[in-house]
Parts: structure tokens; sequence; C-alpha cells
């Protein structure tokens, strides 16, 4: 008796599935390591602002078009307001796509927005621990403990 064979789906975009996770990476990593040995703020915000719209570029423009069938674009009313125009697939050609792709799209922008969460919360965390071992030393001091 043969045993079934389990058939895996490999990325069918795997350069743009490179780009898109390299352009999210690249900002965040940027900002975490290089504030460990640049002491200047305004350089390590103008990069990471400049690596944050070139993963939005990316997202709008390449990625979001090829790995999940996303469409925007901004156009101006007769009335000179501005509208934002979006399209997607429908159901028929979006059951078509690619099932990695689509995950990995959707996961990477998941975990970029959950990351920048989890760094505020460390990074408060380390606040307060800092504060409080700072004012516990003081007192210990104080009372020569």
């Amino acid at each position: 008796m043969d045993r079934p064979q389990v058939v895996s789906e490999n990325y069918a975009n795997p350069i743009t599935c490179l780009f898109h996770v390299l352009f999210k990476a690249s900002a965040l990593a940027f900002y975490i390591l290089f504030s460990l040995f640049v002491k200047s703020f305004v350089i390590i915000f103008v990069i990471t602002v400049l690596l944050a719209a070139l993963d939005f570029w990316v997202v709008k423009n390449v990625s979001g078009r090829i790995l999940v069938g996303l469409r925007w674009w901004n156009e101006i009313d007769d009335d000179g307001n501005s509208v934002w125009k979006f399209e997607c697939l429908d159901g028929e050609s979006l059951a078509r796509m690619n099932k990695k792709d689509s995950w990995l799209f959707w996961w990477t922008l998941y975990l970029n927005a959950d990351a920048k969460k989890n760094i505020r919360a460390f990074a408060e965390n380390a606040a307060q621990n800092a504060i409080t071992s700072r004012i516990t030393s003081s007192l210990q001091s104080a009372f020569g403990i």
C-alpha cells in the first residue's frame, strides 16, 4: 500500500518575499543596533524614518500587489477632496494566490507592529528597573545598609 506524499507548496515569489521581510527587518534592526553605538538621536531617527518609508513603499507598490493582490492609491475628486481608493482580488482570484506568500505577508505585518509594542514595554520596564535600583541603592547608602 502506497503512502500518500505530502506536497509542500513553495513560495511563488521568493524574491518579493525576501525584500518584503528585508525592508521590515532593516528599519527595526537599524533602530535597535545603532542606538547602542551612535549617540546622535537625530541621525538614528532620520535613517529609521527613511527605512520605514522604504518599507511602506515596498508594501504598497510591490509586495502587497504581488503577494496578496492589494492596490491602493489616492485621487482628488471634483470638489478638491483627497479620496483613497482600495482594491483587492475577488474570491476566485484570491483562492489562486500562493498560501505561503499570503501567510508571510500578513504575519510579517502583524509581527512588525507587535514588535514595536514589545520593544516599548521592554524599554519602559528597563527604565522602571533602573529607577527602582537607583532608589534602592540611595536608600541603602543613606541608612548604611
